[in-house]
C-alpha cells in the first residue's frame, strides 16, 4: 500500500469509528467529532494530483576530475499537467560522493508549468560514477495524496587517479618502431648520439666527416654515424589482486600504484610511444597499445573505474596472459612483488625477449608507517621489529634475485616521490642486461 492510500484508509477508519461510537453512545457530540476528519478527507479527494508529465535536464561542470576536484550539477526540472500543489525533487546522488555545496533535494509550491532547477557540488575519491533516476512526489494541499513519478536522467562523472607530471627515464626495449622518438634503437642513422664510424659514401654530408681520423689515412674519409632514436611499445601492467592490497586509515596500497600508473601512462604517451595497459586482479581487464590523447584518456578510464579484487582463478601470476603484447615491447609491472610466483613470471617474461621494469611499492613500510608506535607491555617482547626485519630480507631477496635475472626493479617506498624513485633507481642500474637463460646481451 503506498503512502497516500495509507494515510486516506486512517482517516476513513477514524470517521467510521467515530460514527459508529457517537452511534452507538447515542452521543452527538462523539458523531460531531467526524466531520472535521470528513471535511478534510474530502477536500484531499477533491484536490488530489492526477497524472503529469516530467522532462529533466543534468549537467555537469566536468566529466573528468581528479580526486577531491569539485564538480557542479545542475538539474533543471519541468512537469506538465501539475495544477499547483507542492512537489518534492529528490536527485539519487552516486554512492561514493559528497555533496559539499548546496542541496540535491528541493519541496516547492509551484504554479502550473513552472520549472523546479537544483545546484549542488559533489567532490569525491577515484572511481567511475553514474548518476541516474530523479524522483518527483506530488502533494496536494492536505498532504494527504501523493502521486510519484521517476525521471531517467542519465550522466556519467570519472575522479581518475591522481597524475604526477614525472621526467622522461630511461627505456632500451628490445625491440623499437621506425619513427623518430626519444629512444636508442640500436641502428646507425640520423641521431645526436655517436654510434660508430665507416667509410665515406657519396651523398654523406660533409659536417659528418671525421678529419681527426680521416687525416691517418691518405685515401680514405670516415664518417661518424649516430644512433637513431625512435619509440617503442610499452605496456603497463597493473597488480589489482586484493591479496596485496594494504589498506590504512584513508589511504590504500591500490590507489597509490593506480596513481603511478597514470603517471607513467602520461609521460610515455608524451614521448610518442604507442603504451597498453593490462590490469590482473579481479579480472583481466586491458587496453590495447595505441597513441595520443585518445589513448590517454582510455587508460585513465580504465584506471579510474578499477578496484582491487579477489578471484581464485588469478591469485597468482602464472595466468598473466605475457602475449597480451607485441613482441620486444618494454614491459613495466606496477605491484608489491608478494606472491610466491610473481618472481618467475617477470624472469619467464624477460626470457621471451621483453624489456622488463617492476615499480614495486613496499608494502612492509607502508602498513609500518600507519601502525602507532606504541610500547609492548612490560615483561612481554616486542617482535614487532624482528617480523619487519624478516619481511625486509625477505622482500630485497627477492629483488635481488630478479635484478640478477635482468629485470630493473624499482624498489618504491611511497613516501619517496615517484620521480624521484625512478631516476635514482633507473640511472644507477645498468640499462644493458643479458637475458635469462643466457644469450646475446639486449
Amino acid at each position: 500500500m503506498t503512502g497516500s492510500g495509507a494515510r486516506a484508509l486512517a482517516l476513513f477508519a477514524l470517521i467510521f469509528a467515530l460514527l459508529i461510537a457517537g452511534l452507538a453512545t447515542l452521543n452527538g457530540g462523539v458523531i460531531a467529532l467526524a466531520i472535521p476528519p470528513a471535511l478534510y478527507l474530502g477536500l484531499a479527494l477533491l484536490n488530489r494530483p492526477g497524472g503529469f508529465n516530467a522532462r529533466a535536464v543534468r549537467t555537469l561542470s566536468l566529466a573528468h576530475v581528479s580526486p577531491g576536484q569539485v564538480v557542479d550539477v545542475k538539474l533543471v526540472v519541468a512537469v506538465e499537467g501539475l495544477q499547483g500543489g507542492e512537489l518534492a525533487v529528490q536527485d539519487h546522488v552516486p554512492a561514493g560522493l559528497e555533496v559539499v555545496s548546496g542541496d540535491a533535494s528541493a519541496l516547492v509550491t509551484l504554479p502550473a508549468g513552472a520549472p523546479v532547477t537544483l545546484e549542488y557540488s559533489v567532490r569525491g575519491r577515484r572511481g567511475e560514477f553514474g548518476f541516474g533516476a530523479v524522483t518527483l512526489i506530488a502533494h496536494d494541499m492536505t498532504g494527504v495524496y501523493e502521486r510519484r513519478a521517476t525521471v531517467s536522467v542519465p550522466a556519467g562523472l570519472l575522479i581518475r587517479p591522481n597524475v604526477r607530471k614525472l621526467h622522461p627515464i630511461a627505456l632500451r626495449p628490445p625491440r623499437t618502431h621506425g619513427f623518430a622518438g626519444p629512444i636508442p634503437a640500436r641502428q646507425s642513422g640520423s641521431g645526436v648520439d655517436f654510434f660508430g664510424l665507416r667509410q665515406y659514401q657519396s651523398g654523406d654530408r660533409l659536417r659528418w666527416v671525421n678529419w681527426r681520423v680521416s687525416a691517418r689515412h691518405e685515401r680514405s674519409l670516415f664518417t661518424n654515424e649516430y644512433e637513431q632514436e625512435r619509440i617503442a611499445d610499452v605496456g603497463l601492467i597493473l597488480d589489482a589482486r586484493a591479496q596485496n592490497d594494504v589498506r590504512t586509515p584513508g589511504d590504500s596500497l591500490y590507489d597509490r600504484t593506480t596513481q603511478a600508473a597514470a603517471s607513467l601512462a602520461d609521460m610515455l604517451l608524451d614521448q610518442g610511444n604507442r603504451v597498453g595497459l593490462l590490469i590482473y586482479g579481479r579480472g583481466r581487464e586491458g587496453v590495447f597499445p595505441g597513441y595520443g590523447s585518445r589513448q590517454r584518456e582510455r587508460i585513465y578510464r580504465a584506471l579510474g573505474r578499477t578496484a582491487a579484487g579477489h578471484n581464485y582463478a588469478l591469485e597468482s601470476l602464472m595466468q598473466l596472459p605475457v602475449r597480451f603484447f607485441p613482441a620486444g615491447s618494454q614491459i613495466i609491472f606496477i605491484g608489491p612483488l608478494t606472491g610466491a610466483d610473481d618472481s618467475i613470471v617477470l624472469t619467464r617474461m624477460r626470457a621471451n625477449g621483453y624489456g622488463v621494469i617492476a615499480l614495486s611499492p613496499d608494502p612492509v613500510d607502508f602498513e609500518l608507517a600507519s601502525l602507532q608506535a606504541d610500547a609492548a607491555p612490560a615483561g612481554v617482547p616486542d617482535y614487532r621489529k624482528a617480523a619487519r626485519r624478516i619481511a625486509q630480507v625477505e622482500r630485497q631477496l627477492a629483488v635481488a634475485g630478479l635484478r640478477r635475472v635482468g629485470v630493473q626493479v624499482v624498489d618504491w617506498h611511497v613516501d619517496c616521490p615517484l620521480d624521484q624513485a625512478l631516476h635514482e633507481t633507473l640511472l644507477r642500474q645498468p640499462l644493458q642486461y643479458r637475458p635469462a637463460g643466457g644469450g646475446r646481451a639486449v
